[in-house]
Protein backbone atom coordinates (compact mmCIF):
# COMPACT_ATOMS: atom_id res chain seq x y z
CA UNK A 1 0.00 0.00 0.00
CA UNK A 2 1.37 3.37 -1.00
CA UNK A 3 0.82 6.58 1.23
CA UNK A 4 -1.88 9.44 0.01
CA UNK A 5 -0.26 11.43 -1.69
CA UNK A 6 -1.08 14.75 0.22
CA UNK A 7 2.03 16.30 1.73
CA UNK A 8 5.40 18.16 -0.34
CA UNK A 9 7.96 16.97 1.62
CA UNK A 10 11.71 17.79 2.16
CA UNK A 11 14.17 14.80 1.16
CA UNK A 12 15.03 14.31 5.04
CA UNK A 13 13.99 11.74 7.57
CA UNK A 14 14.49 13.01 10.83
CA UNK A 15 15.78 10.13 13.31
CA UNK A 16 17.43 12.16 16.65
CA UNK A 17 16.33 14.94 18.26
CA UNK A 18 17.36 17.01 21.69
CA UNK A 19 16.52 19.86 23.01
CA UNK A 20 16.10 22.82 19.93
CA UNK A 21 18.33 19.95 17.23
CA UNK A 22 17.51 17.39 15.43
CA UNK A 23 19.43 14.96 13.06
CA UNK A 24 19.24 13.05 9.85
CA UNK A 25 19.74 9.82 8.83
CA UNK A 26 22.95 10.97 7.92
CA UNK A 27 23.99 12.52 11.09
CA UNK A 28 23.44 16.37 9.79
CA UNK A 29 22.04 18.32 12.42
CA UNK A 30 19.72 21.21 12.15
CA UNK A 31 18.54 24.12 14.48
CA UNK A 32 14.52 23.77 14.97
CA UNK A 33 12.89 27.06 14.80
CA UNK A 34 9.73 25.73 13.96
CA UNK A 35 8.91 22.41 16.22
CA UNK A 36 6.73 21.15 13.69
CA UNK A 37 4.35 24.17 13.46
CA UNK A 38 4.81 25.50 17.28
CA UNK A 39 4.30 21.26 18.82
CA UNK A 40 7.79 21.40 20.47
CA UNK A 41 7.23 23.65 23.47
CA UNK A 42 9.44 22.36 26.39
CA UNK A 43 12.38 20.99 23.77
CA UNK A 44 12.73 17.61 21.58
CA UNK A 45 12.79 14.57 24.18
CA UNK A 46 13.40 16.60 27.45
CA UNK A 47 14.18 14.22 30.23
CA UNK A 48 10.99 15.21 32.34
CA UNK A 49 8.65 14.45 29.66
CA UNK A 50 10.56 11.24 28.49
CA UNK A 51 10.41 10.20 32.36
CA UNK A 52 6.82 10.94 32.41
CA UNK A 53 5.71 8.94 29.47
CA UNK A 54 7.65 5.98 30.51
CA UNK A 55 6.49 5.75 33.78
CA UNK A 56 3.10 6.41 32.62
CA UNK A 57 3.33 3.47 29.68
CA UNK A 58 4.58 1.17 32.22
CA UNK A 59 1.76 1.23 34.09
CA UNK A 60 -1.22 1.99 32.05
CA UNK A 61 -1.65 3.71 28.78
CA UNK A 62 -5.37 3.84 27.92
CA UNK A 63 -8.61 3.37 29.62
CA UNK A 64 -11.65 5.22 28.10
CA UNK A 65 -13.43 8.54 29.49
CA UNK A 66 -15.74 5.59 31.17
CA UNK A 67 -13.84 5.06 34.27
CA UNK A 68 -12.07 8.48 36.60
CA UNK A 69 -9.04 9.48 35.39
CA UNK A 70 -7.33 11.33 38.10
CA UNK A 71 -4.92 12.86 36.08
CA UNK A 72 -7.25 14.84 34.09
CA UNK A 73 -8.13 16.72 37.31
CA UNK A 74 -4.45 16.99 38.15
CA UNK A 75 -3.82 18.42 34.34
CA UNK A 76 -6.89 21.16 34.63
CA UNK A 77 -5.49 22.10 38.07
CA UNK A 78 -1.85 23.22 36.75
CA UNK A 79 -2.99 24.40 33.24
CA UNK A 80 -5.55 26.76 35.12
CA UNK A 81 -2.74 28.06 37.87
CA UNK A 82 -0.14 28.62 34.50
CA UNK A 83 -3.06 30.42 32.79
CA UNK A 84 -4.53 31.91 35.19
CA UNK A 85 -7.96 30.37 34.50
CA UNK A 86 -8.23 28.07 37.75
CA UNK A 87 -12.07 28.96 37.66
CA UNK A 88 -13.14 27.89 34.29
CA UNK A 89 -13.82 23.94 33.21
CA UNK A 90 -11.45 21.86 31.03
CA UNK A 91 -12.52 19.17 28.55
CA UNK A 92 -9.48 16.86 26.73
CA UNK A 93 -9.84 16.00 23.23
CA UNK A 94 -7.05 15.09 20.61
CA UNK A 95 -6.17 17.93 18.17
CA UNK A 96 -6.50 21.52 17.75
CA UNK A 97 -9.61 20.89 15.01
CA UNK A 98 -11.16 18.95 17.29
CA UNK A 99 -10.54 21.56 20.16
CA UNK A 100 -12.35 24.11 17.90
CA UNK A 101 -14.95 22.12 16.86
CA UNK A 102 -16.22 21.25 20.20
CA UNK A 103 -15.42 25.17 20.85
CA UNK A 104 -17.96 25.91 18.09
CA UNK A 105 -20.44 23.16 19.09
CA UNK A 106 -20.52 24.01 22.30
CA UNK A 107 -21.09 27.42 21.84
CA UNK A 108 -23.97 26.54 19.77
CA UNK A 109 -25.44 24.46 22.30
CA UNK A 110 -24.73 27.03 24.83
CA UNK A 111 -27.04 29.75 22.59
CA UNK A 112 -29.15 28.11 20.65
CA UNK A 113 -27.94 29.84 17.51
CA UNK A 114 -26.16 28.89 14.37
CA UNK A 115 -24.23 31.62 13.05
CA UNK A 116 -20.15 31.58 13.08
CA UNK A 117 -17.85 35.08 12.84
CA UNK A 118 -14.60 34.15 11.49
CA UNK A 119 -11.69 36.01 10.33
CA UNK A 120 -10.38 36.14 7.05
CA UNK A 121 -6.96 34.62 7.20
CA UNK A 122 -8.03 32.19 9.53
CA UNK A 123 -7.28 28.80 10.26
CA UNK A 124 -9.07 26.52 12.52
CA UNK A 125 -8.64 23.31 11.39
CA UNK A 126 -9.65 20.33 8.46
CA UNK A 127 -12.56 18.45 10.19
CA UNK A 128 -16.11 20.20 9.42
CA UNK A 129 -16.97 23.06 11.01
CA UNK A 130 -13.44 23.72 11.77
CA UNK A 131 -12.50 23.64 8.50
CA UNK A 132 -15.94 25.66 7.39
CA UNK A 133 -14.69 28.39 9.53
CA UNK A 134 -11.10 28.19 8.14
CA UNK A 135 -10.69 30.96 5.07
CA UNK A 136 -8.90 28.31 2.47
CA UNK A 137 -11.43 27.48 -0.06
CA UNK A 138 -8.69 24.98 -1.18
CA UNK A 139 -8.92 22.91 1.65
CA UNK A 140 -13.27 23.14 1.89
CA UNK A 141 -14.47 20.42 0.82
CA UNK A 142 -18.58 20.81 -0.88
CA UNK A 143 -19.61 18.95 2.02
CA UNK A 144 -18.13 21.29 4.47
CA UNK A 145 -19.69 24.46 2.59
CA UNK A 146 -21.94 26.52 4.81
CA UNK A 147 -24.28 29.83 5.29
CA UNK A 148 -23.41 29.32 8.95
CA UNK A 149 -20.18 30.91 9.11
CA UNK A 150 -19.60 34.39 7.95
CA UNK A 151 -15.97 35.66 7.34
CA UNK A 152 -14.82 39.72 8.35
CA UNK A 153 -11.79 41.33 7.88
CA UNK A 154 -9.32 41.50 11.02
CA UNK A 155 -8.89 44.08 13.34
CA UNK A 156 -12.12 46.57 11.00
CA UNK A 157 -14.03 46.79 14.35
CA UNK A 158 -16.73 49.07 12.21
CA UNK A 159 -17.43 45.76 10.02
CA UNK A 160 -18.03 43.71 12.60
CA UNK A 161 -20.29 46.44 14.73
CA UNK A 162 -22.36 46.23 11.52
CA UNK A 163 -22.19 42.89 11.47
CA UNK A 164 -23.63 42.41 14.97
CA UNK A 165 -25.99 45.42 14.43
CA UNK A 166 -27.68 43.36 11.67
CA UNK A 167 -27.67 39.82 13.11
CA UNK A 168 -26.33 39.79 15.93
CA UNK A 169 -29.00 37.94 17.51
CA UNK A 170 -28.30 34.91 14.97
CA UNK A 171 -24.72 34.39 16.45
CA UNK A 172 -23.61 31.86 18.23
CA UNK A 173 -19.67 33.01 18.67
CA UNK A 174 -16.58 34.79 17.39
CA UNK A 175 -14.00 32.70 16.75
CA UNK A 176 -10.27 33.92 15.83
CA UNK A 177 -6.85 33.38 16.68
CA UNK A 178 -5.11 35.87 18.87
CA UNK A 179 -2.02 35.75 16.37
CA UNK A 180 -2.88 34.55 12.70
CA UNK A 181 -0.75 31.87 12.17
CA UNK A 182 -0.75 29.85 9.01
CA UNK A 183 -2.10 33.38 7.70
CA UNK A 184 1.35 35.21 8.22
CA UNK A 185 1.45 35.89 11.92
CA UNK A 186 -1.04 38.94 11.58
CA UNK A 187 -1.73 40.00 15.56
CA UNK A 188 -5.42 40.71 16.53
CA UNK A 189 -5.02 44.41 18.24
CA UNK A 190 -5.88 44.81 21.90
CA UNK A 191 -8.87 47.32 20.99
CA UNK A 192 -9.93 44.44 18.09
CA UNK A 193 -10.27 41.72 20.43
CA UNK A 194 -11.79 43.96 23.63
CA UNK A 195 -14.79 44.95 20.89
CA UNK A 196 -15.41 41.36 20.38
CA UNK A 197 -15.69 40.86 24.38
CA UNK A 198 -18.16 43.96 24.48
CA UNK A 199 -20.07 42.99 21.74
CA UNK A 200 -20.32 39.11 22.85
CA UNK A 201 -22.08 40.38 26.02
CA UNK A 202 -24.05 43.07 24.33
CA UNK A 203 -25.61 40.07 22.22
CA UNK A 204 -25.12 36.90 23.86
CA UNK A 205 -22.60 35.39 21.95
CA UNK A 206 -19.51 33.22 22.85
CA UNK A 207 -16.27 34.74 22.33
CA UNK A 208 -14.21 31.60 21.41
CA UNK A 209 -10.01 32.00 21.75
CA UNK A 210 -8.10 30.19 19.29
CA UNK A 211 -5.05 29.59 21.45
CA UNK A 212 -4.03 26.26 19.51
CA UNK A 213 -0.71 27.85 17.86
CA UNK A 214 -0.22 30.85 19.87
CA UNK A 215 -1.42 29.74 23.14
CA UNK A 216 1.13 27.62 25.60
CA UNK A 217 2.71 30.62 26.70
CA UNK A 218 4.22 31.36 23.24
CA UNK A 219 3.42 34.99 22.96
CA UNK A 220 4.52 35.71 26.72
CA UNK A 221 1.24 35.09 28.08
CA UNK A 222 -0.30 31.58 28.70
CA UNK A 223 -3.24 32.91 25.90
CA UNK A 224 -2.38 35.99 23.23
CA UNK A 225 -5.80 37.28 23.63
CA UNK A 226 -4.86 37.87 27.39
CA UNK A 227 -2.79 40.52 26.09
CA UNK A 228 -5.74 42.38 25.58
CA UNK A 229 -6.48 42.36 29.33
CA UNK A 230 -10.58 40.78 29.11
CA UNK A 231 -11.30 36.95 29.38
CA UNK A 232 -12.44 35.01 26.51
CA UNK A 233 -15.25 32.47 27.29
CA UNK A 234 -13.80 29.43 25.80
CA UNK A 235 -9.91 28.48 25.21
CA UNK A 236 -9.37 26.04 22.35
CA UNK A 237 -5.38 24.99 22.89
CA UNK A 238 -3.17 21.81 21.51
CA UNK A 239 0.42 21.83 19.74
CA UNK A 240 2.31 22.79 22.50
CA UNK A 241 0.58 21.52 25.51
CA UNK A 242 1.77 17.98 24.85
CA UNK A 243 4.64 18.41 23.12
CA UNK A 244 4.58 15.85 20.26
CA UNK A 245 1.97 13.72 21.74
CA UNK A 246 -1.46 14.60 20.41
CA UNK A 247 -3.14 16.37 23.13
CA UNK A 248 -6.02 19.15 22.96
CA UNK A 249 -8.16 20.51 25.36
CA UNK A 250 -11.05 23.28 25.72
CA UNK A 251 -11.43 25.54 28.57
CA UNK A 252 -14.63 26.65 29.42
CA UNK A 253 -15.89 29.82 31.36
CA UNK A 254 -17.73 29.24 34.82
CA UNK A 255 -21.28 30.62 32.71
CA UNK A 256 -21.08 27.56 30.32
CA UNK A 257 -22.81 24.84 31.73
CA UNK A 258 -22.35 21.12 30.71
CA UNK A 259 -24.64 17.64 30.56
CA UNK A 260 -24.06 14.39 30.01
CA UNK A 261 -23.43 13.69 26.12
CA UNK A 262 -23.47 16.97 25.10
CA UNK A 263 -19.22 16.35 24.22
CA UNK A 264 -17.74 13.13 24.22
CA UNK A 265 -13.95 11.84 22.81
CA UNK A 266 -12.38 8.08 23.34
CA UNK A 267 -8.92 8.74 23.29
CA UNK A 268 -9.61 13.06 24.77
CA UNK A 269 -7.56 13.07 27.79
CA UNK A 270 -6.45 9.02 28.05
CA UNK A 271 -3.66 8.37 30.32
CA UNK A 272 -0.50 9.01 28.27
CA UNK A 273 -1.93 12.04 26.70
CA UNK A 274 -2.15 13.60 30.78
CA UNK A 275 1.39 12.53 31.44
CA UNK A 276 3.03 14.18 29.01
CA UNK A 277 0.51 17.39 29.22
CA UNK A 278 1.22 17.13 32.67
CA UNK A 279 5.29 16.86 31.75
CA UNK A 280 5.07 20.35 29.71
CA UNK A 281 2.86 21.98 32.97
CA UNK A 282 5.16 21.05 35.12
CA UNK A 283 8.36 22.15 33.22
CA UNK A 284 6.52 25.72 31.73
CA UNK A 285 5.78 26.49 35.71
CA UNK A 286 9.55 25.05 37.17
CA UNK A 287 11.52 26.87 34.37
CA UNK A 288 8.97 29.85 34.23
CA UNK A 289 8.97 29.61 29.80
CA UNK A 290 5.97 31.78 29.64
CA UNK A 291 8.42 34.50 30.86
CA UNK A 292 11.56 33.46 29.00
CA UNK A 293 9.10 33.32 25.55
CA UNK A 294 8.15 37.16 26.74
CA UNK A 295 12.73 38.08 27.06
CA UNK A 296 13.94 35.92 24.38
CA UNK A 297 10.93 37.04 21.66
CA UNK A 298 11.53 40.60 22.60
CA UNK A 299 15.60 40.20 22.21
CA UNK A 300 14.64 38.18 18.78
CA UNK A 301 11.96 40.70 17.54
CA UNK A 302 14.29 43.62 18.41
CA UNK A 303 17.85 41.90 16.60
CA UNK A 304 15.46 40.70 13.07
CA UNK A 305 14.04 44.08 12.61
CA UNK A 306 18.19 45.33 12.14
CA UNK A 307 18.50 43.43 9.25
CA UNK A 308 18.14 44.25 5.90
CA UNK A 309 16.02 43.55 2.74
CA UNK A 310 13.26 42.61 5.20
CA UNK A 311 10.09 44.36 4.65
CA UNK A 312 8.46 43.83 8.04
CA UNK A 313 8.62 41.34 11.09
CA UNK A 314 5.59 41.00 13.01
CA UNK A 315 4.81 39.01 16.39
CA UNK A 316 4.87 38.44 20.03
CA UNK A 317 6.81 36.07 22.54
CA UNK A 318 8.66 33.31 20.08
CA UNK A 319 5.88 33.50 17.85
CA UNK A 320 7.38 35.86 14.72
CA UNK A 321 7.16 36.18 11.21
CA UNK A 322 9.63 37.56 9.18
CA UNK A 323 8.04 39.44 6.01
CA UNK A 324 10.38 39.73 2.26
CA UNK A 325 10.14 41.70 -0.52
CA UNK A 326 9.43 38.47 -2.91
CA UNK A 327 8.60 34.77 -2.33
CA UNK A 328 9.97 33.57 1.01
CA UNK A 329 9.99 29.74 -0.29
CA UNK A 330 14.30 30.00 -1.97
CA UNK A 331 14.84 31.78 1.11
CA UNK A 332 13.60 29.15 3.63
CA UNK A 333 15.48 26.34 1.25
CA UNK A 334 18.36 28.14 1.31
CA UNK A 335 18.20 28.05 5.14
CA UNK A 336 17.44 24.43 5.80
CA UNK A 337 20.02 23.34 3.11
CA UNK A 338 22.71 25.75 3.81
CA UNK A 339 22.41 26.54 7.02
CA UNK A 340 20.68 23.35 8.38
CA UNK A 341 17.65 25.24 9.56
CA UNK A 342 14.08 24.39 10.19
CA UNK A 343 12.02 27.76 9.47
CA UNK A 344 8.30 27.31 8.30
CA UNK A 345 6.04 28.81 5.87
CA UNK A 346 2.68 30.77 5.50
CA UNK A 347 -0.52 31.38 3.40
CA UNK A 348 1.44 34.49 3.01
CA UNK A 349 3.74 33.30 -0.02
CA UNK A 350 6.29 36.14 1.24
CA UNK A 351 6.48 35.59 5.17
CA UNK A 352 8.40 32.57 7.07
CA UNK A 353 7.59 31.80 10.73
CA UNK A 354 9.69 31.30 13.53
CA UNK A 355 7.95 29.13 15.92
CA UNK A 356 11.06 27.44 18.07
CA UNK A 357 10.65 25.71 21.59
CA UNK A 358 9.89 27.70 24.59
CA UNK A 359 13.36 27.46 26.34
CA UNK A 360 15.61 28.53 23.24
CA UNK A 361 18.62 29.52 24.57
CA UNK A 362 20.09 32.78 23.19
CA UNK A 363 23.27 31.19 21.93
CA UNK A 364 20.71 29.65 19.59
CA UNK A 365 18.86 32.67 18.47
CA UNK A 366 22.08 34.11 18.25
CA UNK A 367 22.95 31.07 15.56
CA UNK A 368 20.17 32.12 13.51
CA UNK A 369 20.32 35.64 13.51
CA UNK A 370 24.36 34.98 11.75
CA UNK A 371 22.33 32.97 9.41
CA UNK A 372 20.04 35.00 8.17
CA UNK A 373 22.43 38.21 7.97
CA UNK A 374 24.46 36.29 6.35
CA UNK A 375 21.99 35.12 3.53
CA UNK A 376 20.48 38.52 3.34
CA UNK A 377 23.71 40.11 2.83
Amino acid sequence: MKLFDVYPLYDIEIVKALGSSVWDEKGQEYLDFYGGHAVISIGHTHPHYVERLTDQIRKVGFYSNSVKISAQKELADKIGKLSGHDDYQFFMCNSGAEANENAMKLASFHTGRKKIVAMHGSFHGRTSLAVAATDNPNIVAPVNRTDNVIFVTLNDEQELENLFAKEGDEIAAVILEGIQGVGGIRIASDDYLRRIRTLCDKYGAVYIADSVQCGCGRTGKYYSHDWAGMNADIYTMAKGIGNGFPVAAISIAPHIAPKYGMLGTTFGGNHLACAAALAVAEVMAEDNLVEHARQTGDYLLAELRKLPKIKEVRGKGLMIGVELNEESAPFRKKLLFDEHIFVGSSSDKNTFRLLPALNISRENCDKLLASLRKLLA
